[in-house]
């Protein structure tokens, strides 16, 4: 079982940068690929980035490659969601998720784990 909690988003402007933060209850972090999801209004909710359990592997939906970065401590349970040149598209509520897996996840079905998400909003 694992309890996750996001935190750090906000109101921003285009060009601007956030920092999201995903904390996880539990003493097995390291056996979940952890990954963010965004979910914006009227949308469904869309695969943004994973991380694999070591973080040796990333991959980057193609709509934020180059601006967003994640990274995870495994020794402070947490990951770290960069989010670099904003733009208003990017509004969405993020999700933290965790899969039991190995390897990179892409699906969403394959998260058996949810954060309660965080809302990011991105003016123009």
């Amino acid at each position: 079982q694992v309890q996750l909690v996001e935190s750090g988003g906000g109101l921003v402007q285009a060009g601007d940068s956030l920092r999201l933060s995903c904390a996880a209850s539990g003493r097995t972090f390291t056996s979940y690929v952890m990954g963010w999801f965004r979910q914006a209004p009227g949308k469904e909710r869309e695969f943004v980035v994973a991380i694999t359990r070591r973080g040796e592997n990333t991959y980057y939906a193609d709509s934020v490659k180059g601006r967003f970065t994640i990274s995870r401590d495994n020794a402070k349970n947490t990951v770290i969601l960069q989010m670099n040149s904003l733009k208003p598209e990017d509004t969405a509520v993020y999700y933290c998720a965790a899969a039991p897996r190995v390897g990179i996840v892409v699906g969403e079905n394959e998260y058996a784990y949810w954060g309660q998400g965080t809302q990011v909003t991105v003016s123009s």
